[in-house]
């Protein structure tokens, strides 16, 4: 006991000493702070009061529903006719999945006919035959050769119509469209 007395002690010292060196001229600071609190402050304008807007009464009895496109008959008969997909129809299980995804693995060719194997990014091979389903834009396969299963996907032109396309899965390769940059 008598030996921790004297160590807190020094401890104590030190410490003291320490303290009195932080202790600085701080005048420069005071003379700052004292000048800014002298300085005359400036009005802040007031913010400006909006512009009242003009009201305006919609009276529909002769003008047209401004909720409602106008399309040209023209453009009508082209959407009626054109591709449409089969929304009515179960999805397959490969049309959860983009394209860009999915990886042609080889093929089997039985009595039955020829089928594609198809990977999918969770490492699960399905296999696929004409008139099956992949990707997310309604591809219909519509051959299957060793090297390449070519299908017909329906994209929307954006005016409420569709438009085929034609995709491809090759077996050593990327999907692909015709123009695209491999």
């Amino acid at each position: 006991m008598k030996s921790v007395r004297p160590m807190l002690l020094i401890i104590s010292l030190l410490g003291a000493g320490l303290l009195s060196g932080c202790e600085q001229d701080m005048s420069d600071l005071q003379q700052q702070v004292a000048a800014l609190k002298a300085r005359k402050s400036t009005r802040i304008p007031p913010i400006p009061q909006p512009k009242q807007a003009d009201s305006f009464t919609y009276d529909a009895a002769d003008r047209r529903d401004p909720f409602i496109e106008i399309v040209p008959a023209v453009r009508v008969a082209a959407i009626a006719s054109g591709p449409r997909p089969n929304l009515s129809r179960n999805r397959e299980p490969l049309e959860e999945f983009p394209l860009d995804a999915l990886r042609m693995v080889g093929t089997i060719t039985t009595s039955g006919g020829v089928f594609a194997l198809i990977r999918t990014p969770d490492k699960v091979i399905n296999r696929v035959t004409i008139g099956n389903y992949l990707g997310q834009n309604y591809g219909q396969i519509k051959s299957i050769d060793p090297t390449q299963v070519s299908l017909m996907e329906l994209i929307e032109d954006g005016f409420g119509g569709w438009i085929a396309r034609a995709a491809s899965l090759s077996l050593d390769d990327s999907p692909s469209t015709p123009g695209a940059n491999h």
